[in-house]
């Protein structure tokens, strides 16, 4: 029988939850033996550009994918640094080792581990994972909650429904295309606040109920399933510019309420 989050029972449900946050455990660990190391290994991925890669990201997402060879080896995997597997469950974990690799070449502490579990109709569990704070963050299958050096509580988005009262995140000052990042300025310059440089973390944060807007260009699906995962289990809101799901325009608008992502989803169009 092919599995989708309608037909798990208890018993599935709990061993999913458990899965995935065993291999945050694994990528913790792992990732953990090489910040801020000056040993670490890095090469460029990208020709006329940067777009490192490092022995981290590689051990991390190979311990990962023999940690699901042994516990569930009919699932499929999507992997930013080894590829894809094909699924003969109907699940497929979708995997990237270091979100933010800029970040965690410099050292700061906003890189994530970023873990999904999906079926045909998209991400349903996903953990945004912080290994050098300690933080975890984890939504699906019934949960949402965060784990971390202030103790274990529920998720929640916060109930910002106005521009002019939200704190926005967005990666890049310099946001996707010229005309991205002029639909960005746009939102950008009616709300109270804007940071950058947060990656993955940012949608943590948003998860969190401690800002209230991320805007993003230029994705890949394992940039996006784990947040949407979370952030839609903590009550908030993630599409693409368009308002449609999130995927193939790779841009994602994640807003912690419906009537902010109206807001923010109308500036965006222009």
């Amino acid at each position: 029988m092919s599995l989708d989050r309608g037909n798990l029972d208890a018993t599935a449900r709990a061993e999913l939850l458990s899965v995935a946050q065993e291999l945050a455990d694994i990528a913790r660990a792992e990732t953990l033996r090489w910040f801020r190391q000056p040993s670490l290994l890095t090469q460029n991925k990208l020709a006329g550009g940067f777009d490192p890669v490092t022995e981290a990201d590689r051990a991390a997402e190979a311990a990962i994918r023999a940690h699901l060879a042994r516990r569930r080896s009919k699932d499929g995997i999507l992997g930013e640094e080894h590829g894809a597997r094909d699924s003969h469950s109907g699940l497929t974990w979708i995997i990237d080792p270091i979100d933010g690799t800029r970040g965690f070449l410099a050292g700061t502490p906003c890189w994530t581990i970023l873990i999904a579990l999906a079926d045909a109709e998209g991400a349903f569990l996903g953990v945004i994972d912080q290994p050098y704070i300690g933080e975890r963050f984890l939504g699906g299958l019934g949960e949402a909650w965060y784990d971390g050096p202030l103790g274990r509580h529920l998720l929640g988005a916060r109930a910002t429904a106005a521009l002019p009262d939200a704190l926005l995140s967005t990666t890049f000052p310099e946001i996707g295309t010229p005309a991205e990042r002029v639909a960005f300025e746009r939102v950008a310059s009616k709300v109270r606040l804007t940071r950058y440089g947060m990656d993955g973390y940012a949608y943590a944060l948003l998860a969190a109920g401690q800002i209230d807007l991320v805007i993003e260009a230029g994705l890949h699906p394992y940039d996006i399933a784990a947040p949407q995962a979370v952030i839609e289990a903590a009550g908030g809101v993630m599409t693409d510019w368009s308002g449609g799901p999130v995927g193939e325009t790779r841009q994602v608008l994640a807003a912690a309420t419906r009537d902010l992502h109206a807001e923010a989803l109308a500036l965006l169009a222009g």
